[in-house]
């Protein structure tokens, strides 16, 4: 199978089973005990939060902050592996339970730029450019509750304050329909790169597309995909998938639809994105079900589907592609992939 692709995936991928309707299932794993897996499963890269580097970051002092971060350098150079990202965790602090950035207490807002701030630092020492800005709670429940033009001014600043405050990162920025503010800010890849062509200095500021979130808000995820390849602003993929639309769901990738999945691995082919240098990112979870001594299973499974996809999209026989729209036999293309596909 191809290997000229580079994997990774999140320390969270690798879980207890606990939902919001039951407990855990699966015994808690400690980060460093987490680290040996990745090479063993065949990935290269670890994403970050700025709590999973730093843990109760809020806690610590700046000094606290870059012990801790070196730390997990030195981790991650003993298993030889780097970091893809740095995304801040503002979503799960009281500060952050009406939208940091966009917030109506000033206080919170200063603390969210504070994060984003620190979370740059964070790059720094971890040894990568690339801060991912999952814009969570950056939305309403309740629409009159917010000035929505002034959000989205807000947003802009800071990213501004952040691509001021360092000028050797970049931004990719994840957009989200919904979940969990029931409606978000920044719900598709074009409202985040309108945003990013809105900042200072927008050719550091690009977008990270997910699977399962172009999905839920009805669109095609490799589409979304050939988009932001077209601007030159894929910075990263989360790969996965999504059974309906629904909440996030995180299933392996191409579990629920597979010819989605060639789709999005075609687009990614198609545009060289494997000589880019830049990660296939799975945010994929075990499902609850799972054993734990099987619990990793998903992301063994995801990589590997990938892998045979582009094997499929580089041995469809692209002179029958040429005849077929050439003749306008889009049947008869239909046909050939789910043959090509299926094995036929």
């Amino acid at each position: 199978m191809a290997t000229d692709y580079r994997f990774s995936f999140g320390p969270w991928n690798i879980h207890e089973g606990a939902d919001p309707f039951g407990p855990t299932v699966r015994p808690t794993i400690q980060f460093a005990d987490k680290l040996p897996f990745y090479k063993e499963l065949g990935f290269d890269a670890v994403q970050f939060h700025d709590d999973d580097a730093v843990p109760n970051i809020d806690e610590k002092s700046p000094a606290e902050v870059e012990k801790g971060a070196t730390e997990v350098r030195r981790m991650l150079e003993g298993e030889g592996l780097v970091a893809e990202f740095v995304a801040p965790r503002l979503w799960e602090s009281p500060a952050g339970i009406d939208g940091g950035f966009t917030s109506n207490d000033p206080e919170c807002r200063a603390w969210a730029i504070g994060r984003l701030k620190q979370t740059a630092d964070i790059c720094d020492i971890l040894g990568t450019r690339l801060i991912v800005l999952w814009l969570a709670r950056e939305g309403t429940y309740v629409r009159e509750s917010k000035n929505a033009i002034e959000a989205h001014h807000q947003l802009v600043d800071a990213i501004n304050q952040v691509l001021e405050h360092n000028k050797n990162i970049e931004i990719a920025i994840e957009p989200k329909p919904n979940e969990p503010a029931d409606q978000a800010y920044i719900p598709t890849i074009g409202h985040a790169l309108a945003l990013a062509h809105r900042t200072a200095d927008p050719s550091r500021v690009g977008g990270l597309i997910e699977t399962a979130h172009a999905l839920l808000a009805g669109l095609d995820p490799s589409d979304d995909m050939a988009f932001a390849l077209a601007e030159g602003k894929l910075w990263s993929v989360h790969l996965n998938d999504q059974n309906g639309l629904k909440f996030d769901q995180d299933k392996s990738f191409g579990s629920a639809n597979l010819r989605g999945a060639y789709n999005q691995v075609r687009v990614l082919e198609l545009a060289g994105y494997a000589e880019t240098g830049r990660f296939v990112g799975l945010d994929v979870k075990a499902m609850r079900t799972q054993k734990a001594d099987a619990a990793n299973k998903h992301l063994t499974n995801s990589r590997e589907v990938f892998l045979k996809l582009v094997d499929k999209v580089r041995t469809f026989p692209k002179d029958l592609e040429q005849q077929c729209t050439a003749d306008r036999d889009y049947e008869a293309l239909e046909l050939a992939v789910l043959s090509h596909l299926m094995g036929g």
